[in-house]
């Protein structure tokens, strides 16, 4: 089983990256990881803001497998704790062994057939995040998540 974060744009703040790296190389430690950023569109200034998430959304599903089990960080999804997370994770790994594809959408969120491919929404806060910090504060709950399963002292209740 292996796990992907999948982004729209790069990852161009380095305070950012610098984390998003560091909490790449943790979570290796436990299961396959890595980030796919998918590069921002190009002249939009003329697209509307559906048109620009159905294009963004044409380019995420290319890079999603009809197997994987698709999860969007999404402020509509659901709000777990670190240990609730933790355990939807453990019972998801366990249960249905699927490569699991988390997936940060562009400035105006996801198209109507992005949703319809998700198995599940996640939400991290109701507070909103730039699409850029949202990817190592996952990065940070997903290894969080692994050390909550494996018993490891990073997490404090």
């Amino acid at each position: 089983m292996r796990i992907s974060l999948l982004t729209v744009g790069k990852t161009d703040m380095a305070w950012v990256r610098t984390g998003l790296e560091t909490y790449t190389a943790r979570i290796r430690h436990y299961v396959p990881f890595e980030v796919v950023e998918i590069p921002e569109l190009k002249n939009v200034s003329a697209l509307s803001k559906e048109q620009i998430k159905q294009k963004e959304g044409e380019l995420i599903l290319k890079n999603i497998r009809p197997a994987d089990e698709v999860v969007l960080l999404d402020e509509r999804g659901r709000e777990w704790s670190s240990v609730e997370f933790a355990k939807a994770l453990e019972d998801g790994m366990a249960r249905r062994g699927r490569d699991m594809v988390f997936v940060i959408g562009g400035a105006y969120g996801f198209s109507p057939d992005v949703y319809a491919r998700a198995d599940w929404k996640l939400s991290l806060s109701k507070m909103t995040f730039s699409h850029q910090i949202v990817r190592t504060i996952f990065a940070e709950q997903l290894y969080r998540a692994f050390t909550i399963m494996r018993g490891e002292p990073y997490h404090h209740e």
